[in-house]
């Protein structure tokens, strides 16, 4: 059985490559909304977007952080960890700057989120481990991923057992 996860991005830069992932059914995460649906939600403001955040990751055991250019610096992702890490989840970063867009295009690698967080005196990257596929091919990025997607949970619930 898949473990339910809740996916983490930057969803401008990233919502082809996300998709991606989502595809390979390996985990079990939250409804991915349209452009339209998150507007709809920004609209409503920051007290909006907390909320679905909270319910959107309410029964989730790991948070995974699928990292493109941008996304170390998106307010909603730093909230988002910072939650997860609070409720006691596992937390995970996979780098999906080498899969390609929806142009065919690949972007360049982005900062580690986790570098700014602290759980007492010890770096956040001691819970939540980042994993850069070892291949620039956009085909065999997806399917490293895809073999090791699962396992990268469960290491990552392990952690924080």
């Amino acid at each position: 059985m898949a473990r339910r996860t809740f996916l983490s991005f930057c969803y401008q830069d990233d919502h082809w490559r996300v998709q991606q992932v989502k595809n390979m059914g390996v985990v079990e995460e939250q409804p991915l909304l349209s452009a339209n649906k998150w507007e709809e939600i920004e609209d409503q403001g920051d007290a909006a977007i907390e909320q679905w955040i909270d319910d959107n990751m309410k029964g989730k055991s790991c948070l995974i952080v699928l990292i493109g250019e941008r996304t170390a610096k998106r307010k909603w992702v730093k909230y988002e960890i910072k939650k997860a890490f609070n409720d006691g989840k596992g937390v995970l970063g996979v780098y999906i700057h080498n899969l390609k867009d929806s142009d065919g295009n690949q972007a360049a690698k982005g900062q580690n989120p986790f570098d700014a967080f602290k759980s007492g005196d010890e770096p956040l990257s001691k819970w939540a481990k980042v994993y850069n596929p070892p291949y620039t091919t956009s085909s065999n990025v997806y399917d490293y991923i895809k073999d090791n997607l699962a396992d990268w949970v469960e290491k990552a619930i392990e952690l924080r057992s």
